[in-house]
């Protein structure tokens, strides 16, 4: 008989994945082992005909054309293969490559509810209907907020499913009054007091069977307790033990309804800055961890997997969220497979949309945000989404919105990709899609290497009391700090296209939840500081440019200085092209009583003019002298000659801007950590 999860508990990790075959990878669609990633993009499949094979080659020859022409080499020297040199790599060491082909193809994946379920886990999902709408209620902090109410009308306006945060037993039976559960999925968020609201959940649904509540069908009524001890923990959230959780399950498997006790929830995992396979990989492990307790309290293994559920985060990357949610359905089903329950490894997903990639600043481009995210999980094939305010990372909400219009967005985002777009009409519409295939496969291969890792550490509770998984998730998070320090991952109307003009935050708008690492937080600590001199000067830091030659020569970079300046919350004062020795420079300073001054100009003007452009600028009585370009450019200048500085797209902007703050006086805030990245060599 195959070992199930009992008989394994008692064994090492390693025993574990030597018996059930783990130290592979997960199984290709066609239920046979997996070539590794690299064997499966070194082998053409034989649908490859001469004419793709030819148009192929086509395809490289013109990109070497470009690529030689913009590089000005000659393209013998770019290599056999110069498409590489356009691969980009994911945080997972995933690479995405330029074109996919049938080259890429990979065997067609079975249909909808079919194990490994990579194409959804419910094949009797009604296209009418989509994936469920999920709102979270609740969550107010006003008491005089009627949740039964809002919750209600809500319902009445396209909401299908009930995300319910309360530590309120006794007031449960008002809030769900006139919510049928049967038509509307419930969802507890219950923290440590799960217990007894999980008592008076039994109770209401006990009275209404008695009363004669017209439901037929109690599998029709879908709960899930939200129960989530070992992710909660992690990220520092008040929950029930996990012989608690056990005791709930036990519980929730009797049950007529239909009713899930385990939330194992991605999000925490992801907003402490883990990457998707990350993600991933840390819930599975989870996952397993309840197995084998649940398994332990004498269910079997097909009831401790009807007793889960999973909850993972959708970004605005759409490609990679929607391969993630393939992938974590592959993998969990690679698990259940390994119990000997393949039929019960189709666990409902959950999805949320990031709070990580959410901004302060400029909070309006977070619609674009989730409504990307939202599209990326549905399209998935997750079973449920929630959509965030694009005020969520506002304590109170943006200024002068009420919260009703935040969460009408929220929830109108999704009406309109169902009802309008008819995505949910469609199960699986990215199936069959060369890159999304192997995007697919190979998060799925890393996620699996991951979770792997963390099995050969004893298991997840064995590996984060180890600090096994905080470390790998920190390693991610601090390598993303840095690109987005050095703005080579963009967050438009933060660290691009910032909206300088836009008014200040409300005092108390500082990061309350510590736990979600935002990828906006560095600059828009840098605003929060520019916001304090403001409210302390009535004006913001101001740094002069100094613009040499015709506008036709400066404006690329007057246009870059003045973006970078205002990501750090100063404004950037432009007086026009200024000539040298005829006085108008000590005539800008004066006006202007600039400490600061950056030099835009072409790399030719600066070799005529930067040095005495400098010397004027020193004398006007500027004391700290930057300029837009390369260093290089002064190698051969006396040190007393050059710039203080020199500023590049390469540069840490968090870093330098902080910098410029400092000598500008701008003061320090509560919420002011400075960056995190390496300060670079162009500072």
């Amino acid at each position: 008989m195959t070992p199930n999860v009992v008989q394994l508990a008692s064994q090492k990790s390693f025993r574990f994945r030597q018996l059930h075959g783990c130290d592979t990878p997960p199984p290709t669609h066609d239920g046979e082992e997996a070539d590794t990633v690299s064997q499966a993009q070194n082998v053409s499949p034989a649908s490859v005909t001469d004419d793709d094979a030819r148009a192929y080659e086509k395809w490289q020859q013109g990109v070497a054309g470009v690529l030689a022409k913009t590089r000005r080499v000659e393209a013998s020297e770019l290599g056999p293969q110069p498409q590489k040199l356009l691969d980009t790599v994911t945080y997972d060491g995933v690479t995405l490559s330029p074109l996919y082909s049938p080259r890429d193809e990979r065997p067609e994946p079975p249909l909808p509810g079919a194990h490994p379920y990579v194409r959804g886990g419910d094949a009797t999902r009604d296209v009418n209907v989509g994936w469920l709408v999920a709102t979270v209620f609740g969550h107010e902090q006003d008491a005089s907020v009627d949740v039964n109410a809002t919750l209600l009308d809500s319902l009445a306006n396209g909401v299908s499913a009930i995300w319910l945060r309360t530590t309120d037993a006794a007031s449960l039976s008002r809030t769900l009054d006139g919510v049928y559960l049967d038509l509307a999925p419930l969802t507890l968020d219950a923290g440590s007091t799960v217990a007894e609201v999980t008592d008076a959940l039994y109770a209401l649904l006990d009275a209404r069977a008695a009363a004669g509540d017209g439901v037929t069908d109690r599998r029709a009524v879908r709960v899930n307790l939200g129960a989530g001890p070992l992710t909660s923990v992690y990220a520092g959230l008040a929950d029930v033990d996990l012989e608690t959780a056990a005791n709930l399950a036990v519980g929730a498997a009797a049950r007529s309804e239909q009713v899930r006790a385990i939330t194992v929830d991605g999000t925490v995992f992801h907003n402490a800055g883990a990457s998707d396979a990350e993600e991933l990989g840390a819930t599975i492990a989870a996952g397993l961890d309840y197995l084998r307790t649940l398994t332990d309290r004498d269910l079997t293994i097909s009831e401790a997997l009807g007793q889960l559920g999973f909850r993972f985060a959708a970004t605005d990357d759409q490609f990679q969220t929607i391969a993630k949610f393939r992938a974590g359905r592959t993998v969990w089903a690679r698990i259940a497979e390994a119990c000997g329950a393949p039929d019960a490894g189709n666990a409902p997903q959950h999805a949320v949309t990031s709070a990580a990639m959410m901004a302060q600043r400029d909070p309006w481009v977070n619609m674009l945000r989730t409504t990307l995210a939202a599209f990326g999980a549905g399209v998935g094939g997750a079973d449920a989404v929630t959509v965030l305010p694009f005020d969520a990372a506002l304590p109170g909400g943006a200024p002068g919105v009420s919260k009703s219009f935040a969460s009408r967005i929220a929830r109108n985002t999704q009406l309109l990709l169902l009802e309008e777009s008819h995505l949910g009409r469609v199960m699986d519409p990215a199936g069959g899609s060369w890159y999304v295939e192997d995007l697919t496969q190979q998060v799925a291969q890393k996620a699996w290497e991951f979770f792997q890792e963390i099995e050969a550490a004893g298991g997840y509770t064995a590996a984060s009391e180890a600090g096994i998984i905080s470390a790998r998730i920190g390693a991610t998070r601090t390598a993303r700090d840095r690109d987005i320090a050095h703005r080579t991952t963009t967050v438009t109307g933060v660290n691009e296209f910032p909206n300088l003009a836009e008014a200040p935050l409300p005092a108390g708008a500082a990061d309350r939840d510590l736990s979600v690492a935002r990828y906006a937080a560095a600059f828009e600590r840098l605003r929060d500081r520019s916001d304090a001199h403001l409210a302390a000067h009535g004006a913001r830091p101001k740094v002069l440019l100094a613009p040499l030659g015709p506008v036709a020569e400066h404006n690329v970079r007057t246009t870059f200085t003045t973006n970078l300046l205002a990501a750090g919350g100063i404004e950037a004062v432009d007086p026009g092209p200024l000539s040298l020795g005829v006085g108008n420079i000590a005539d800008a300073v004066g006006k202007t009583n600039a400490t600061v001054a950056v030099l835009c100009g072409t790399d030719k003007r600066y070799g005529d003019e930067a040095v005495a452009a400098v010397e004027e600028l020193r004398t006007a009585g500027v004391g700290t002298v930057l300029l837009a370009g390369r260093e290089q450019l002064f190698t051969d200048i006396e040190s007393n000659q050059r710039p203080d500085g020199f500023v590049t797209a390469k540069i840490d902007a968090v870093s330098v801007l902080a910098d410029l703050l400092d000598i500008l006086g701008a003061p320090t805030t509560t919420s002011d950590t400075g960056s995190t990245s390496d300060t670079g060599s162009n500072k």
